[in-house]
């Protein structure tokens, strides 16, 4: 009725038309379809393995900011970059005598703190002695 209205006759291109259109549709949802596919995919492939941690003193459970932040402010306290207690692509490994003398450290603050000042307080840390010196001692 309507395609008269119109004057399509059968066959014409209303008919056409609306072939296209659905085969469009079709198209697209392949297209979308395929795209999240391959996302997925690649995403199986691109997960990044968490890096090997040695961690003796700091909680296990550390975030990996949290464990940044530890990091950075231990690079602050003594003006030293990560390889003085690191050895560039093994952050876990305990060969460089700097990272046993810090874990010492470590334990020395969290002695005191938790004697005098409470338990995890972190009133006395690396920059109390240190105060941006490799070795508390250097007066310069």
């Amino acid at each position: 009725m309507f395609r008269n209205f119109f004057n399509f006759k059968s066959g014409d291109e209303c008919g056409s038309i609306f072939v296209s259109v659905s085969k469009m549709k079709t198209r697209k949802i392949k297209v979308i379809l395929s795209l999240f596919a391959a996302l997925l995919l690649l995403s199986a492939f691109n997960r990044k393995e968490p890096a090997a941690r040695n961690l003796q003193i700091l909680p296990k459970d550390i975030s990996e900011q949290q464990l940044d932040e530890v990091m950075t402010m231990y690079c602050e306290s003594l003006k030293v970059e990560c390889s003085y207690c690191h050895i560039p692509g093994d952050m876990a490994s305990d060969s460089l005598p700097e990272k046993r003398i810090t874990r010492h450290m470590m334990q020395m603050t969290n002695e005191i703190n938790e004697k005098y000042f409470g338990k995890n307080s972190g009133v006395v840390g690396c920059m109390t002695c240190h105060n941006g010196k490799v070795n508390p001692n250097d007066a310069h």
